[in-house]
Formats: structure tokens, C-alpha cells, sequence
């Protein structure tokens, strides 16, 4: 693996446009019987394009039964030139991950964006730090790779990892895992929680509720020892413990969290392709936008209250986006004329917001003329 070149951001890199590029996938790995590692091949033209750092994630587009179908997925491996590396767990219903896992074989081309993401360390020097992950389920992918560089990065740097899943069936990387360890005994520490098979110790079988979490943070990993924490799983998880760390004094700024998705049925959703039809007459919101240094308007009606991405969407298909939900930030862009309101926001850093930022999936106009820029 290259050295890790800190920087001034600590693992952080600026913010790219996203764009996709057609990649030929090299090989697919089983990990359990319900998920897959796809491995892209990635020419050298296109290398600085997928340079990216640990915790970052990319989206991919496929046709699949005659409708574009986008989904975004962490890169698993640690930064090496020539190629990336996913992981995809089958969900439930899940039209894309079931796609993956039984359609997608070496050889087979696909579209995929550039890295994106926000979800990577701060840190400008690693030695002596201690960063934790808690993870479940498909949430151990960006853990991989974070864990993977900062355990090589520095002779002192350690990386508690917290990792819950039904039993050991459904571990993904468990080999992987246990090799990780093998080379770092003394300065990873691992621990799975299976919350549907027996283990040794009680804190380490069952659900993490509040509880538990809490005994965890007294007995494994004592708050006043952690540097950084990232939190990467389903809403529920994720929530319950930005909550207790909140509670047992950790600085929020200290806490990194990314969701794969949000949990919550009721919750309204990003448009993407929804069908809007201007008629004559009828009160409008006017919605500028650049996007490759190409400035293009698009009129939306109020009443249909419309978000941005999907209004610039009819003038522009190539305007980035993946999730629609609010989760992934590829829809991200800097609002520089107007007022807008965000229905969610899982993925943008307070900083951001700070600096206008919002996500065009989740942002419907609230004045007459809003202009974004996707370029900044």
C-alpha cells in the first residue's frame, strides 16, 4: 500500500465534481452467501479521477428491467492505483444489491462516479491516535479500508473496531478481519457482537441497546482514550449511539457518521424523474443552476413543490446524484442566490451548511429565483 500522505486535512481530500466513467469489472468475490466484493479495473487514464481516500464511497448505474437504477456503495480496500473495490450485501427487496449478487460478472462493464464523500478522518497526524469504529452489518466496508491506512500509517496509531451482526454467517471480511489483527495484535482490537448466537461474554451477545453501549464504553473503550469515532450502519444504531456519545461528554465534532439508509419508512424522499408539467398561467419558481461551467434555468411550479434536482434534471440529465435521500451527498451544490428548505440532511458537515451547501434531492425553492452551483 503507498504511504499516507496526511496533508493538512488529515485523511480528508477536497470535494470533485462526481462524474461517471465506464469501468470493467475484474472479479467477484463471494463474502457471505447474501453479499458479494466487486472489484473494478481502473485504466491509467482515469487514475486521478478514482484516487481517492479511506471512507469515501462511489455510486454505480445500471439498466435494470428497462429503468436506470443508481446505488451507492463504500470503497473496501485500501487506496491503490489500477483499481477499487466494493462491497454489496443483498437487501431485502432490494432490486439493485439483488442484481449485483446474482448478474454481475467479471468482465461485465458498468457506470461508475468518481469518489465522493466526506466520512474520512481529520486528523492531521495519526501517531499515538486512537480512532473507534462501530459498524453493522454492510457498514464494515469503509471501516475496511479506514482501519486497513491508519493501522499502516503510523507504528503507534491503534483502531478499536465495534462490529454487530446477526451471527458469524453474516460477517462480512471475516477473514480479512481476522488477518488485520494477526498483523496488529497489540493495536487493533476487535469485537464482534452477534445478536443471534451465544458468545463467551454477555456484552458481546445480543442487540447493542443504550445499555450495553454504555458497559461497552466503560469497560472497552473509555471515551477520554478516543481521538475519533466513526459510525456506519443503519439509522437506528447510528442514532443511539451519536445520542450516548453526546450524553457521556464526547465533543460532536469528534464523531464521524455515515447511514446506508435511514430507517424510516414515513420519511419523504428525494424526486428523481418525477413527472412536472409547467402550465400555462400558473405561478412558478425559477431555478438557475451551473454545472461544468454551463449555466442553464429551468421554471417549477410552487404547487408542486418540486426539488431542485429533480427540476434540473429536465434541462440537464447529467446532473449528479445517487441515493436521492438525503444520505450519500453526491447531489451536493453551494446555493448562492435564494432560500431554500432541506426536508433531510444525513450527509452534509455543519461546516457546509455554514457555508451554504445543500442537497438539490432534499432543497425545494422558497423565494421566486434560487441559483446553485455545482461547480464550487
Amino acid at each position: 500500500m503507498p504511504a499516507t500522505n496526511l496533508g493538512s486535512t488529515g485523511l480528508r481530500r477536497a470535494r470533485t465534481r462526481a462524474r461517471f466513467h465506464e469501468l470493467q469489472v475484474s472479479e467477484v468475490r463471494p463474502l457471505t452467501a447474501d453479499s458479494v466484493e466487486v472489484t473494478f479495473a481502473v485504466p491509467d487514464a482515469l487514475a486521478g479521477d478514482y484516487d481517492y481516500v479511506p471512507g469515501q464511497h462511489v455510486a454505480l448505474r445500471a439498466e435494470i428491467d428497462g429503468h436506470e437504477v443508481r446505488r451507492s456503495y463504500s470503497l473496501c480496500r485500501p487506496p491503490a492505483r489500477g483499481s477499487i473495490s466494493i462491497a454489496i450485501k443483498r437487501d431485502l427487496g432490494g432490486r439493485f444489491s439483488s442484481w449485483a449478487n446474482d448478474e454481475l460478472h467479471t468482465g461485465d462493464r458498468m457506470d461508475v462516479m468518481s469518489p465522493q464523500g466526506t466520512f474520512t478522518s481529520v486528523l492531521t497526524d495519526l501517531d499515538g491516535a486512537h480512532i473507534v469504529g462501530i459498524a453493522a452489518g454492510s457498514g464494515i466496508t469503509p471501516l475496511m479500508s479506514l482501519a486497513h491506512t491508519v493501522l499502516a500509517a503510523s507504528d503507534t496509531a491503534r483502531f478499536t473496531l465495534v462490529y454487530t451482526n446477526r451471527s458469524t454467517l453474516d460477517v462480512m471480511f471475516l477473514e480479512e478481519l481476522a488477518d488485520l489483527k494477526d498483523r496488529f495484535p497489540a493495536r487493533l482490537a476487535l469485537h464482534h457482537v452477534l445478536s443471534r448466537e451465544q458468545r463467551t461474554s454477555p456484552l458481546l451477545s445480543g442487540r447493542i441497546d443504550e445499555p450495553k453501549l454504555r458497559r461497552m464504553l466503560e469497560v472497552l473503550i473509555p471515551p477520554a482514550t478516543v481521538d475519533e469515532w466513526f459510525l456506519c450502519g443503519p439509522f437506528e444504531l447510528v442514532q443511539l449511539c451519536r445520542d450516548t456519545l453526546a450524553d457521556v461528554g464526547v465533543d460532536r465534532d469528534h464523531v464521524r457518521f455515515e447511514l446506508f439508509t435511514t430507517g424510516e419508512p414515513d420519511r419523504v424522499a428525494g424526486d428523481t424523474g418525477r413527472p412536472v408539467a409547467v402550465r400555462a398561467g400558473e405561478a412558478t419558481v425559477r431555478i438557475d443552476f451551473t454545472l461544468d461551467g454551463q449555466s442553464a434555468s429551468v421554471e417549477s411550479p410552487v404547487d408542486a413543490h418540486e426539488s431542485i434536482l429533480n427540476a434540473a434534471l429536465r434541462v440537464r440529465p447529467d446532473v449528479p446524484f445517487a441515493c436521492a435521500g438525503g444520505v450519500c451527498g453526491t447531489c451536493r451544490a453551494r446555493l448562492i442566490e435564494g432560500t431554500v428548505s432541506m426536508t433531510e440532511n444525513y450527509a452534509l458537515e455543519p461546516d457546509e451548511l455554514e457555508r451554504g451547501y445543500v442537497l438539490t434531492c432534499q432543497s425545494h425553492p422558497t423565494t421566486e429565483r434560487v441559483l446553485v452551483d455545482y461547480d464550487v
